[in-house]
């Protein structure tokens, strides 16, 4: 007689399936205070003297916490509920979101197409950055130019993709050198497949995790470099050219001043991080190490085929044709962004959809989340929150206004988020233009100080820069032993040469 296995009891309870899935893995601390934030919002409107006012600052630091909570929770899940509940409870209307997400379709397009475009250039990416590593022996050479590499190739292509080549290169490598020296015949697909290494092999590990460390370090801080250089190079300058009416050699010239200074800075402060060994850099490749990965490279460059060669060429033809196209303005960057996509699969043979999806896949949850940002902006605007503190800026003597609102761009960026930062304000001295409150020779500069200041102090966290974020939460960080306290450790000097270089010639250059 066949026994029947006993039926399951399930272990939770129809409400705590509930608890579970909201905001799936986040702490219940977290779940608590979203629950309280979406709880009290609605209420406080019924007390007396509150109003929309009071509530909409409130909501507006709720959804910050948010952001400066990405590591805890992704912000779309809190932040698009905060968003819902603003519309739910009248602090906005669907409508002035939609107003917003239409003065904002070049940033959207940008993100969609560009983003996707340069997806399919990571096997040249990837070429680039794996020669450097490989074949540059000095650190402190090998340092500058993969921060200035990276800071190129941001100015023209998003700087998340930049970032994720450098941690897949980086990732590559330490795989390969693990799988050796762990006596594996090939390097498995998953890096924690690779058993641990014996004693013999613990300090060459430990100096290869710091030599990786201060690579991708110097890499991030260059994808910022050069980020802020261009239009292109950040969603917000976009959104900051479009206010100011500037293409894209004009927003070149136009931020040179502090730009070009601060990235002049930048590189200097990487040499001689190098060079003095301090706050964690200047760790060198152990010989061994550099062997196992020159015969790797060597042994991959060899079974490259002509299909390989031909699909590189089809790149670099199409690098060179967005550079081209963005410097003369041929189209706006959301369409120049959809020319690349088309070039590249059209002559390297991605014919199958589900293929091509993949490099949106990158792009569209920051994109909902940028139009989550731009509801959150409405009920600023709607309420007119910043009002205020763009009043009393503007009162101030015109030759300080720009460094005041670069100090208080740089540090909110540094807590949130750079975007939603830029967004706020851009819109609002947008508005005194529009309302003859200050000249157009204020508003160039206060936009100038608005875009040095989200891109340049923001290095200091993780939470700033979404180059640095990714940084953080990629594979790679753990494997390095990159935690968030050492990179904040790691980036102290850069935000201390860069952010106060770029407060001088905000303060000196732009009157």
């Amino acid at each position: 007689m066949s026994s029947r296995p006993a039926p399951t009891i399930e272990a939770q309870s129809l409400p705590q399936a509930f608890w579970q899935g909201f905001l799936g893995s986040s702490p219940d601390w977290y779940k608590y205070t979203i629950l309280t934030f979406l709880i009290i919002n609605p209420l406080l409107l019924f007390i007396p003297g509150v109003g929309v006012t009071v509530v909409g600052w409130i909501l507006v630091l709720e959804f910050i916490f948010t952001l400066a909570m990405a590591l805890t929770c992704y912000p779309l899940l809190p932040g698009g509920l905060l968003a819902l509940e603003a519309v739910v409870i009248g602090l906005t209307t669907p409508e002035a979101i939609y107003l917003e997400l239409q003065a904002n379709l070049k940033v959207i397009l940008l993100l969609v197409f560009m983003v996707a475009g340069i997806y399919f250039m990571k096997d040249l990416l990837l070429f680039i950055f794996s020669k450097l590593l490989i074949h540059v022996r000095s650190k402190v050479l090998l340092s500058l130019l993969l921060s200035f590499v990276a800071a190129f190739l941001s100015a023209f292509l998003d700087a998340l993709t930049v970032m994720a080549v450098i941690i897949a290169v980086s990732l590559g490598f330490y795989a390969v050198y693990n799988s050796v020296a762990a006596g594996l015949a090939e390097v498995p697909e998953d890096v924690h497949d690779i058993p641990e290494l014996s004693e013999e092999h613990q300090a060459d590990l430990i100096e290869f995790r710091a030599f990786l460390r201060n690579l991708v370090m110097h890499g991030a801080v260059g994808t910022a470099l050069g980020g802020v250089t261009t239009q292109v190079g950040e969603p917000q300058n976009l959104l900051i050219a479009d206010r100011l009416g500037w293409e894209f050699m004009e927003f070149v010239f136009q931020m040179a001043p502090v730009t070009f200074p601060v990235l002049i800075v930048g590189l200097a402060t990487c040499v001689l991080l190098e060079i003095t060994r301090i706050f964690g850099y200047g760790a060198r490749i152990p010989h061994s190490v550099h062997r196992i990965l020159l015969e790797a490279h060597v042994d991959e460059m060899n079974q490259l085929k002509h299909s390989d060669r031909s699909a590189l060429i089809v790149q670099a033809i199409a690098a060179l044709t967005l550079i081209f196209a963005l410097a003369f303005h041929v189209a706006e960057v959301g369409l120049i962004g959809l020319l690349v996509i088309v070039l590249q699969t059209a002559f390297n043979g991605e014919t199958e959809e589900h293929n091509i999806g993949k490099a949106f896949q990158e792009a569209l949850p920051f994109t909902a989340l940028l139009v989550v940002f731009f509801a959150i902006v409405a009920v600023i605007h709607g309420a007119h929150l910043f009002t205020p503190i763009s009043d009393y800026v503007l009162s101030l003597p015109v030759d300080a206004q720009p460094g005041y609102y670069y100090i208080a761009n740089g540090l909110l960026s540094a807590i949130s988020d750079n975007v939603f930062v830029a967004t706020v304000y851009i819109q609002d001295v947008a508005d005194a233009y529009a309302n003859g409150e200050i000249t157009r020779q204020q508003f160039d500069a206060l936009g100038i100080a608005i875009n040095t200041g989200t891109n340049i102090p923001s290095v200091l966290t993780p939470n700033g820069q979404a180059a640095f974020l990714f940084l953080l939460t990629s594979s790679l960080a753990p494997l390095i032993r990159l935690s968030y306290g050492r990179m904040v450790y790691m980036a102290i000097p850069y935000f201390i040469t860069m952010g106060t270089v770029g407060w001088v010639c905000v303060n000196w250059f732009l009157f």
